[in-house]
């Protein structure tokens, strides 16, 4: 069964939407595979991270990542994809970091599903 948000919370996606890169599995993929430096980050809670997570991300939950992200010393340009479950938190937390001065971020349209669906590489913190 689908999630039912609330109708100011997908007011503000929206919003973010409008003013964020996203992107869509098959052109993350794309990214993964051309060479450039890139970071994926993932915006889930914590639990969610350690229950399954895409191999080589970044855990840097959506409520935390202005507060930490600075501490990863990436550089203002460097490319940053950030995902969670489907694509709308993933796009409050881009529009934060455009907010802060990073001007290559995308947030990933279907996040954690998509990379599911894809069969790109996943690991957990569950064993």
């Amino acid at each position: 069964m689908a999630k039912v948000h609330s109708p100011r919370f997908l007011e503000m996606v929206n919003a973010a939407r409008e003013s964020v890169r996203e992107c869509q599995i098959d052109e993350f993929i794309e990214m993964l595979q051309d060479g450039n430096p890139l970071v994926v980050i993932d915006v889930r809670e914590e639990s969610e991270f350690d229950a399954g997570h895409l191999t080589g991300s970044v855990h840097l939950g959506k409520g935390i990542i202005e507060r930490d992200i600075e501490k990863h010393g990436f550089n203002d340009d460097l490319r940053i994809v950030l995902y969670c479950g489907g694509g709308f938190r993933s796009a409050i937390a881009a529009q934060s970091l455009q907010t802060m001065g990073w001007t290559n971020v995308y947030s990933l349209w279907r996040g954690w599903r998509g990379i599911l669906e894809s069969d790109l590489p996943t690991s957990s913190n569950r064993d």
